[in-house]
């Protein structure tokens, strides 16, 4: 009999099924590898945005001197970072996870920018935004529903960032997409203007 064709009511080869958990492991590994989404004590998954996207999207906003950029759910801090060390300018970044908001901290004195990239630890739909400029998001759809009347309340000119989700009802003057190097994800930023 073909080894290729087995009965029905048969039991896998142990071969296969080492083969299946070894490919299993090495998936999740590469997943894991790759800054899928982490876990944290926000409502919110923590899903480091690259940092050709984290550029793009401060360039799309325009910043400039004098800008005040938030970073509403801001992880890690690196776009607050990059703010404050490319442009100059003072950024602020909102995260509910005290962990991440140390570790941001951190990296934000290591950058030598702790003196103009704040942390503030804390609910975002919460948060007084309105002294914002610039505002990038990185958070699920129904979030920046929720966050939509704080970002309608901001000032005329107010540049909104959104990386991968937009605000439902606003039409983008801008949106760009472009594909990750490292998994099979295209990046979509839209850029609004208030």
């Amino acid at each position: 009999m073909n080894h290729y064709l087995r009965p029905r009511n048969s039991k896998p080869e142990t071969r296969n099924s080492t083969f299946s958990y070894v490919t299993a492991a090495l998936f999740v590994s590469a997943l894991w590898a790759c800054n899928l989404p982490g876990y944290t004590a926000g409502e919110v998954p923590f899903v480091p945005t690259p940092p050709e996207v984290v550029n793009r999207m401060l360039e799309l906003a325009d910043v400039k001197p004098g800008d005040v950029v938030y970073d509403v759910g801001s992880g890690d801090g690196r776009i607050v970072i990059a703010a404050a060390k490319k442009y100059g300018v003072r950024a602020v970044g909102i995260e509910i996870d005290g962990d991440l908001i140390d570790k941001a901290r951190s990296r934000a004195r290591t950058e030598g920018v702790a003196d103009i990239a704040e942390f503030r630890e804390q609910d975002a739909l919460a948060a007084d935004i309105s002294e914002a400029t610039v505002v990038t998001i990185y958070m699920l759809p129904e979030f920046n529903y929720k966050l939509k009347p704080k970002l309608e309340a901001l000032k005329p000119g107010t540049r909104v960032v959104c990386h991968d989700f937009g605000v439902e009802g606003w039409t983008p003057a801008r949106t760009e997409k472009f594909p990750d190097r490292t998994i099979l994800h295209t990046h979509t930023i839209y850029f609004y203007k208030r």
